[in-house]
């Protein structure tokens, strides 16, 4: 029986039945949350993120608990994306939900290739491409921080494909506007934002960092209000969907964010301490839209009328 209150949304010509995703790196490739859950209930699927090649990833620790958020040093450990088609996508295209691939690279070479081979997948609904990941020597965060590579490759993956790209930013930079506006001109269709913030931990009896990369990325409930500002910032900028992601454990949170202008959002960290936290967020936010007598679609950017910018 189809639900009496629509929350649906479209996302770069995607349309997904309720405005809330699983953020990349937090869900695998969604099977190991099958057995909490069926996944169907979801907006969409963002797989973990894929290279080219299979990555191991960082020496452990990985994972390090934060008073208000966690830090992850994984460092983009995937199969590659040979091994995701062969081992994964079976799983994958069989889901009724929109199913998108995140992918990664050390060079824009690399990510267009992966763009390449993952465009052959008949049911594969769009391309988020990471140019924000803080956790690798290579590629990631290095094209996420500049205009100009954001541009480039940006650019190249879309030469790469006919699929939707979603351009996901990272926070750890000075002036987002200008590296949003720089990957919608290179023919991002839609953007995600935000990826972790850099930070670090010190484990007091060995007197050494955590991490053998010394920084790691933070998410969690202490990133919210700067994920929440800088949505707001860039939608300001730029007039494509914005999926808005960052410690968002609770209906109330997504509700915030997209109050502030995102078409739909992402829960990451909050997979792994209530893995049904996104079923979770979509009844809430049915529940507030019926609460309110508003259109999902009237509530994206309210909270923005009348008010001025920052």
């Amino acid at each position: 029986m189809k639900d009496s209150i629509d929350i649906s949304v479209n996302i770069a010509g995607i349309t997904i039945q309720n405005p809330v995703m699983t953020a990349s790196g937090t869900f695998g490739f969604g099977r190991e949350y099958g057995d909490f859950y069926d996944v169907n209930k979801l907006g969409a699927l963002v797989t973990k993120g894929l290279t080219l090649l299979p990555k191991e990833g960082n020496p452990p620790p990985r994972i390090w608990e934060t008073p208000a958020g966690m830090l992850n040093s994984v460092g983009l450990e995937n199969p590659g994306v040979e091994k995701f088609i062969e081992e994964e996508w079976p799983y994958l295209s069989k889901l009724s939900i929109p199913v998108i691939a995140n992918i990664d690279g050390d060079t824009i070479e690399e990510y267009q290739e992966t763009a390449e081979k993952l465009s052959t997948l008949k049911k594969l609904a769009a391309l988020e491409v990471n140019i924000s990941c803080p956790n690798v020597e290579k590629g990631g965060l290095a094209f996420g921080q500049d205009p100009k590579s954001a541009f480039e490759v940006i650019e190249a993956v879309r030469k790469a494909t006919n699929l939707p790209i979603i351009a996901k930013l990272s926070p750890n930079v000075t002036h987002i506007q200008e590296i949003a506006k720089a990957a919608v001109s290179a023919g991002a269709d839609a953007l995600s934002l935000i990826n972790t913030i850099v930070g670090a931990a010190i484990d007091i009896d060995k007197q050494q960092p955590v991490f053998s990369r010394t920084f790691a990325g933070l998410s969690g409930p202490a990133v919210k209000p700067i994920a929440l500002r800088m949505v707001w910032e860039v939608c300001d900028a730029v007039d494509v969907p914005v999926i808005g992601m960052g410690g968002i454990t609770t209906w109330q949170d997504a509700v915030e964010f997209i109050l502030a202008g995102a078409t739909a959002v992402a829960v990451g960290t909050a997979n792994f301490v209530n893995p049904t936290a996104p079923l979770e967020i979509i009844e809430g936010i049915k529940s507030y839209v019926k609460m309110k007598g508003q259109s999902m679609e009237s509530l994206i950017g309210a909270a923005r009328n009348g008010k001025n910018n920052i």
